[in-house]
């Protein structure tokens, strides 16, 4: 029992020119995926690797692993890696306990790469240990295009001897786009308080001011003020020669959040100018809309016969609204599938009472019926809501039922001699 109601159909979606290899942009509450280059390209992240490290604090955190409080102190080998020049440091101290708060400020803002490997090794006791499970939360976010060595961005063989144990000793990060773009979305509708540290434009870290990477936050520094978007605050920066300049972003304007990756674009200056444009593109282009309300019924087929029941029918309707980011002009180019679960229904097609209200009896799926639907960061495909009936029908009593049937036999007398009859006379 399949039946659409059809809308008219719009014109596809307009091309955008984005200058990177690659890039996604998704509306971070649906998962919709707006836009969309390459975006199962698996490259090297660069420094976009520690947004999965800052996810694993968070769950320790919430888990009482640890707290932020909790310190610890500077291993040799994230020392070696902040008293070497060639990477970005806050240059930490071993004289002395660093709290988790500090470390992971340094790693959110700044970028640092030994406060995040002493996150690492504090949280699972050596770096090749958190790798593993880097990659095991990766495996249950269901990122599609993935692999971890270190915890930081870096390529193994920046790290001599102290590559994570287990790795390859030349092994890199990769990420695609969504890839990169799916742990965002985790990270901001999971853990949201990480965008009130990721929002810092500067702090003070151990006696010393400490800047964020984000040129798109409000920074004080007049050349910096043509990369300032309203609402950015988050979430990661990376750079490296392998992977280049990229860029995991996220904004939010009147209510609504989008999440936005570039990869592998030709300098600083233009990862953020690309984000921009594909943030305007989803901000002037996108209007979350209810696109059906919950309890919705379609016109000419909003009941099911009913077997067996005080009532011959039963409304059936949509437990729940749907709403997704819907492109300007082309709310009727959707349209809503009806499929009815057929375990539920008799070989006549009826529902057999009794019934409870609000029993679940099949699936709604909304379709889109143009060009440049790219689906959903999370992979479940198309929208779905329950079908449910609106009302309980009780069974009917044994006297009533004995009628029916009654009439049902003398009925099916009749039309069996009326066939017989014509039988005759054809």
């Amino acid at each position: 029992m399949l039946f659409s109601i059809v809308l008219h159909p719009a014109d596809g979606h307009a091309q955008m020119d984005i200058n990177a290899e690659s890039a996604i942009l998704v509306d971070a509450t649906t998962g919709k995926i707006l836009y969309a280059k390459n975006a199962d390209t698996a490259m090297p992240p660069a420094s976009m690797t520690k947004m999965m490290t800052e996810y694993l604090v968070w769950e320790a955190i919430e888990n009482g692993q640890i707290s932020w409080d909790t310190t610890t102190m500077i291993s040799d080998y994230a020392y070696s890696i902040s008293a070497n020049n060639s990477f970005s440091g806050v240059g930490l101290r071993q004289n002395r306990d660093y709290t988790v708060r500090e470390l992971y400020e340094a790693m959110a803002i700044n970028s640092d790469n030994a406060t995040t490997i002493a996150l690492a090794e504090l949280i699972a006791g050596s770096e090749g240990e958190f790798v593993k499970l880097m990659n095991q939360k990766g495996e249950e976010m269901g990122l599609p295009d993935f692999k971890f060595v270190n915890s930081t961005g870096l390529e193994n063989s920046d790290l001599g001897d102290n590559y994570p144990e287990g790795t390859d000793p030349n092994g890199v990060n990769l990420l695609s786009a969504k890839s990169a773009a799916l742990l965002a979305y985790h990270i901001v509708n999971d853990y949201p308080e990480a965008l009130e540290i990721s929002r810092i434009p500067e702090t003070e870290f151990d006696g010393q001011t400490i800047r964020n990477y984000n040129w798109m936050l409000p920074h004080d520094a007049t050349y910096l003020e043509p990369f300032y978007y309203e609402g950015v605050d988050g979430l990661k920066t990376g750079y490296t020669e392998l992977a280049e300049y990229c860029f995991t972003g996220t904004a939010i304007r009147n209510g609504e959040r989008l999440i936005s990756v570039v990869m592998k674009t030709g300098s600083e200056e233009e990862r953020f100018q690309e984000t921009a444009k594909l943030l305007d593109y989803g901000f002037n282009n996108f209007q979350q809309q209810e696109l059906f309300p919950a309890g919705y019924q379609a016109k000419g087929e909003s009941t099911l016969p009913v077997a067996k029941g005080k009532e011959d029918t039963v409304n059936v309707i949509t437990n729940e609204a749907i709403s997704i980011p819907v492109k300007a002009n082309e709310e009727e180019n959707y349209q809503l599938e009806f499929q009815f679960d057929e375990s539920k229904l008799n070989e006549d097609g009826e529902l057999v009472a009794p019934i409870e209200k609000g029993e679940v009896i099949g699936q709604a799926t909304l379709v889109y019926d143009g060009e440049g639907d790219y689906g959903y960061i999370t992979g479940e495909g198309a929208k779905t809501v329950d079908i449910v009936t609106e009302h309980a029908v009780e069974k009917a009593n044994w006297f009533m039922l004995t009628l029916g049937a009654i009439g049902d036999f003398f009925t099916d007398l009749f039309t069996s001699a009326v066939d017989f009859v014509k039988g005759l006379f054809s």
